[in-house]
């Protein structure tokens, strides 16, 4: 009997320690959501008046965006069209005017700049590249304000690291960023993650789920047939631009390091 009660003890306690072990992810969840924002457009006369485009996330002093570059295109300046980043919670929607300071086509990232109230900042991790096998989690708005601002959270993991440049069997599929890579010569590396990833989780940052440094930034998902395909049937392998190019960025705009 006295056995069996050790047993049951020696059982419960291992539950708990495989609990605690896989605990830091919702805390990491937790840190990590109130850095990541919506980038987007607002203009008054429009309806609705803010359009949502991509996600991105705090960094530096908290004034420092991070997105895609693919998610800045070009505003209606004679209608007063203003860029910047969407908060808020549910369907309570708050945008803040915000300012390119750099933008790497190469490597699809954008650098932005608030005024105000700083935002809390995610922790970027160091340069090197991250080994392939790794446990990943990434968090934004994978559709946009479909859903309402609340920020959602996958894991992934780093099933390898690619040459940017993918095959295309014709020059249809060249889009500006491969055409770049090509004329540089030689491709960088991409993360491929075994996680899905939808149109608006552009720019939502690929973190540890233990620490939340930032590991990446997800740039694209691979389409099995038509762009709508990427929502009602989603190919499960996305790609991320490694974090070395963000502090790259970072040097080149000198603010919010």
């Amino acid at each position: 009997m006295t056995k069996l009660i050790s047993l049951f003890l020696a059982a419960c306690l291992g539950g708990a320690a495989l609990s605690a072990a896989a605990a830091p992810l919702p805390r990491t969840i937790a840190a990590i959501k109130p850095g990541v924002v919506g980038i987007g457009t607002h203009l008054r006369t429009r309806s609705p008046a803010i359009v949502f485009h991509a996600t991105g996330f705090v960094v530096g002093d908290g004034l420092s965006v991070i997105s895609n570059a693919h998610a800045v295109g070009s505003l209606d300046t004679e209608r007063l069209e203003t860029l910047g980043i969407v908060t808020g919670k549910g369907d309570k929607l708050e945008f803040r005017a915000a300012t390119v300071v750099a933008i790497d086509r190469a490597h699809d990232l954008v650098h932005l700049r608030l005024s105000g109230a700083p935002l809390p900042a995610l922790t970027l991790a160091g340069s090197e590249l991250a080994e392939e096998g790794r446990d990943l989690a990434f968090t934004g708005f994978p559709l946009g304000i479909q859903l309402g601002m609340n920020a959602v959270t996958h894991r992934a993991l780093l099933a390898a690291q690619t040459p940017a440049v993918l095959p295309t069997p014709t020059s249809r599929g060249l889009n500006p960023r491969t055409v770049a890579t090509l004329q540089r010569g030689t491709p960088f590396t991409l993360y491929q993650l075994d996680g899905t990833a939808y149109p608006a989780n552009s720019g939502s940052p690929v973190y540890d789920p233990d620490t939340g440094a930032v590991l990446a930034v997800i740039n694209m998902t691979l389409v099995k047939g038509t762009k709508e395909s990427a929502i009602t049937d989603p190919s499960g392998i996305s790609y991320a631009v490694p974090v070395r190019h963000v502090h790259e960025l970072l040097q080149q705009g000198g603010a919010g390091k």
